[in-house]
């Protein structure tokens, strides 16, 4: 399986591609945003690993081009506690980050499960995964559609994931650490950076005004609940 790596720092890179290639992967490497983006355009790689802070593209940039044509898996690279940075990416459609510095041991990790969670996606849905409504929303874990009064709303996997655990268990709040292990199999692990990135950019898809979500609603050091909008009266 390949892995492109874009990644501006030589030792950091060459550390990178010595495990990834340890774990039986192909590895594809880039110095620069412009080169990383050309060699995913090339190669077509099954996950990308990315830098935040690179020359001649930013990963920013990559990351939102790469999204416009791809669902490819995109793990972004940030610095330590970059809490806005990792929000920024998550909003851009990368799927997860790990920040610097990384044991060896956790980059090979979350790179499994980002795999793991894409395949599952790719393959048939779930037993026990049946199409939902909730007030004015449908959504279809057939096709990972979600329609607002008959018009389809574009998410991405990830996205599909979190909304459809929240709507299936509607009114209930549900922690960071169970959202974290049900849509991204990290047992164990309360990743609330890693959620608020992708319940921000729900609530732009889905709310009229993110600022004030009619759906999904926060619980202060909690975690999130779902809530179907209230149908208008006659």
């Amino acid at each position: 399986m390949s892995v492109l790596i874009v990644e501006d720092d030589a030792d950091l890179l060459d550390i990178l591609c010595y495990t990834l290639r340890r774990e039986g992967h192909e590895v594809i490497a880039a110095h620069d945003g412009a080169s990383g983006l050309q060699l995913w355009k090339l190669k077509d790689p099954r996950l990308v690993l990315l830098d935040v802070d690179l020359p001649k593209l930013s990963g920013w940039e990559v990351v939102k081009q790469i999204r416009t044509e791809s669902t490819t898996p995109v793990i972004m690279l940030t610095g330590a506690h970059a809490e806005a940075d990792i929000v920024r990416g998550l909003d851009l459609g990368a799927d997860d980050y790990i920040t610097k510095p990384f044991s060896p041991r956790q980059l090979t990790a979350r790179i499994r499960t980002v795999l793991r969670r894409t395949k599952e996606s790719e393959d048939q849905p779930r037993k026990g995964w049946q199409t939902v409504t909730a007030g004015d929303l449908t959504l279809d874990p057939q096709w990972r559609t979600v329609h607002r009064n008959g018009e389809p709303i574009r998410l991405t996997p990830i996205e599909f994931k979190v909304l459809y655990e929240l709507v299936l268990h509607e009114t209930q709040v549900l922690t960071h650490q169970i959202m974290t292990d049900r849509v991204w199999g990290y047992e164990g692990v309360d990743d609330a950076s890693l959620l608020k990135g992708h319940i921000r950019n729900l609530r732009r898809k889905l709310e009229a005004d993110s600022e004030e979500p009619i759906y999904i609603h926060t619980v202060p050091g909690i975690g999130y609940t779902f809530r179907r909008a209230a149908t208008p009266s006659a």
